[in-house]
């Protein structure tokens, strides 16, 4: 029998998804949450043998609560389910020690199938993805540009990043130029948009 844990913040889909892999005779749900910061803690408790994640949960993306749970329950496989089919989420999700990557709209019998391979031992990933982030390769940003662009998504001002980053502005006036170049964008907002849809912020 196969024990799966569900993060999943839609509580329809989680539902659904926990009914319909319930039929199957060699799962049990053993249980289910809403929240990416509930993850590690109920993972230490149930001993799931494979988690079924989301990316974007409250309290804490579906990344980081991946790399928490190396550590806090390595024993613990982690399939990455989510509608964010972005080459960058599938760099993350495996250097976050993923097994599996899926998107949302796949077929239920193919979840199944590669939950199954990932509880044997195997990684799966949506081919079409694999694909994509191949061709894509990794983000060109350094983790410094990742942080100053991130945090430019929400302030207006040089000084406000610089204040939260604990940097100059002359020190965020140079990461951003240089995010903005790597990028082959005009703007910041240019630069912010191209690297949320590759998935790299």
């Amino acid at each position: 029998m196969i024990r799966l844990f569900l993060a999943e913040d839609q509580n329809m889909f989680r539902g659904a998804m926990a009914t319909l892999l319930g039929l199957e005779e060699d799962f049990e749900v053993v249980g289910d949450v809403a929240r990416g910061d509930e993850v590690v803690a109920a993972c230490e408790r149930l001993r799931p043998d494979v988690a079924l994640l989301d990316i974007e949960m409250p309290g804490l993306d579906g990344l980081e609560a991946a790399r928490r749970l190396r550590t806090a329950a390595p024993e613990t496989k982690v399939v990455i389910v989510t509608t964010f089919g972005r080459p960058g989420y599938l760099h993350a999700a495996m250097a976050a020690g993923a097994r599996g990557f899926l998107i949302k709209d796949t077929p239920v019998t193919e979840l199944a199938v590669a939950i199954r391979k990932v509880a044997a031992g195997a990684q799966v990933v949506d081919p079409a993805l694999a694909v994509a982030a191949l061709s894509e390769g990794a983000s060109p940003l350094t983790p410094r540009e990742k942080d100053v662009l991130a945090a430019a998504r929400g302030h207006g001002t040089i000084a406000d990043i610089g204040r939260d980053l604990y940097l100059s502005p002359g020190t965020v006036r140079n990461h951003l130029s240089a995010a903005i170049q790597k990028l082959g964008a005009r703007t910041r907002t240019e630069a912010i948009d191209i690297a949320s849809s590759k998935g790299w912020l």
